[in-house]
């Protein structure tokens, strides 16, 4: 496992922010960590990147202790925070030139190691374009570049696609999906966007400190009770008694269709059509989709804002961003 966190828990002035969590992420693999604000999110991505210590628990990545071996773990991770932290004021080619500097990358093969993580990100041709005249997305898949630029064996990404477009956001995943395979590098990602989450391996979802479940998207989307399929007929008071003898399942009706849970609805439409196929103007099937998942773990909207005792890390944040120069 590149990523091991044991009983991992942090307080704040009594409030308890990290609560006793334990999780393990596989080797080349996309990890996916949700929760509302507040839930705890920042905080352990904090501690996992050496920025705070924990109250207790223990935190390993790539074999190295967080907390006893900080220099080793931070040379095995690479970060992009949510709010963009290049040097507008430099090249493309001038920040990663410093970024590899810092990291002690060496001197030999920074130019080529430059250029190759340029190229990944489809920002060559403008390298030598001042960061301020760089679109959102083009600043966000150089910071990408700027996080692999010494090779780590894990790469942190807090909400990556925030602030972009659709298209942009789009643009940026396809490189995000790409850099297991092409990069032999781990993927830690958090993210607000419900449907970006689907390309993660495995998905842990936080809430009020504790992890409340984990599993593949699939596995998590199992949690809720089932398919939703949505019938339109030609007579729905006479459709819906026969649906309901046939599977022996509530049926409710709403703007003109019908609607009824089935735990696999590819199976209960062949099944309608089979018995009332005449009679049916259209049929349409709605899966449970992760936000169906973290709506009823939650009880809430992933979007919701909440009073969080995360607030109080920000500026141990910026303060280290000053002195590693992210």
């Amino acid at each position: 496992m590149i990523i091991k966190v044991e009983n991992l828990t942090k307080r704040f002035n009594g409030i308890t922010a990290v609560d006793n969590i334990s999780f393990e992420v596989e080797e080349g693999t996309i990890f996916g960590f949700l929760g509302p604000n507040g839930a705890g999110k920042t905080t352990t991505i904090n501690i996992l990147c050496t920025l705070l210590s924990p109250t207790s628990g223990n935190a390993y990545i790539a074999g190295y202790d967080c907390m006893k071996e900080p220099a080793k773990v931070r040379k095995a991770i690479g970060i992009v925070f949510q709010d963009t932290t290049l040097d507008k004021d430099l090249t493309a080619y001038e920040n990663l030139i410093f970024h590899a500097y810092l990291y002690n990358v060496p001197k030999n093969e920074i130019k080529q190691r430059v250029s190759d993580v340029l190229r990944f990100v489809a920002v060559y041709e403008r390298k030598d374009d001042l960061v301020k005249k760089f679109s959102g997305g083009m600043k966000r898949r150089l910071e990408v570049a700027r996080g692999l630029i010494h090779r780590p064996r894990v790469l942190f990404l807090d909400e990556p696609t925030l602030g972009l477009d659709p298209q942009s956001r789009s643009n940026l995943w396809e490189f995000i999906t790409d850099l297991p395979k092409k990069h032999s590098v781990t993927i830690f990602m958090t993210t607000h966007y419900m449907e970006e989450a689907e390309v993660c391996n495995r998905i842990a979802i936080i809430d009020k400190g504790k992890i409340i479940a984990m599993g593949s998207p699939e596995e998590l989307k199992r949690m809720v009770s089932g398919d939703v399929v949505y019938i339109r007929t030609a007579d729905n008071m006479n459709a819906k008694r026969e649906i309901e003898k046939l599977l022996n399942t509530d049926v409710s009706e709403k703007d003109g269709e019908l609607y009824m849970t089935c735990d696999m609805g590819d199976t209960c439409i062949p099944e309608m059509m089979r018995k009332i196929g005449e009679k049916v103007l259209s049929v349409r099937l709605q899966r449970p989709t992760l936000n169906d998942v973290f709506l009823k773990l939650t009880g809430k909207a992933i979007r919701e804002e909440e009073a969080s005792p995360e607030e109080g890390v920000k500026e141990q944040v910026r303060a280290y961003r000053r002195r590693h120069g992210n």
